[in-house]
């Protein structure tokens, strides 16, 4: 048995720990942060781009003080705990093919969404980049949804989240809970509820055969600024 499944069998946390975590992340956050203080950013903004990616940067800094301040400090832990290590120069084929695969189940589930349900790619994101589109507004959501949801998204729902599950309830169900999960939190948006799903599954795939949150932040960081880009475009 090797480092790397070594680690995925042990998780410094416990039940105490998840619960805090998923009270802040399920609870709290949408209530107070999503939902209310949204509401006031927007009424003293008048811009959803704006506001939405300052929420989005409350949330980074919530997601990542919550963590730390729950799971790492009083375990005498550091980041490398939640996957912040190097991995393998090896695995970059394997970054490059996720992607990929990625990209075009993506593709495929929005066409079928449109064809069957009628249902496009458009949420009140794209709609509110497409119509204050300027350099300024590009960049600001390139760089949320570039670096910073990737960053904070994979620490939390892949470092901290599956490694938890991954050590109680193996990888098929450690996989696809922490997905879900993953999944359910971006609701309203819910046209994008399925592709969250699979790339939350990719995502715990490559921490998982990786030993690294890197790969997925990669991953997840080129896809979502795609994203961006074709929706600049469109």
């Amino acid at each position: 048995m090797n480092n790397r499944e070594m680690y995925f069998l042990k998780s410094p946390w416990t039940w105490k720990e998840l619960v805090k975590l998923l009270i802040l992340v399920l609870v709290i956050v949408p209530i107070f942060i999503e939902y209310q203080l949204k509401e006031y950013l927007l009424s003293v903004l008048q811009n959803d781009l704006y506001s939405g990616t300052l929420i989005g940067l409350i949330m980074s800094i919530i997601f990542m003080f919550g963590l730390y301040f729950i799971a790492l400090r009083p375990n005498n832990l550091s980041w490398k705990e939640v996957g912040l290590v190097r991995f393998s120069t090896n695995y970059w084929k394997a970054i490059i093919g996720w992607t990929f695969v990625l990209i075009v189940i993506s593709i495929a589930m929005v066409v079928v969404m449109e064809i069957l349900l009628g249902v496009g790619p458009e949420n009140s994101k794209t709609d509110s980049l497409q119509s204050r589109m300027t350099l300024l507004n590009f960049l600001i959501g390139f760089v949320s949804a570039a670096i910073i949801s990737p960053l904070y998204e994979e620490i939390f729902y892949r470092g901290f989240l599956y490694r938890f599950l991954r050590s109680k309830f193996g990888i098929p169900i450690s996989i696809l809970g922490s997905s879900f999960i993953f999944m359910i939190v971006h609701i309203p948006t819910f046209n994008t509820l399925p592709i969250n799903l699979v790339s939350g599954l990719i995502f715990a795939w490559t921490y998982e055969k990786s030993g690294s949150i890197v790969p997925a932040i990669i991953i997840h960081g080129i896809f979502n600024g795609i994203a961006v880009i074709l929706t600049a475009l469109g």
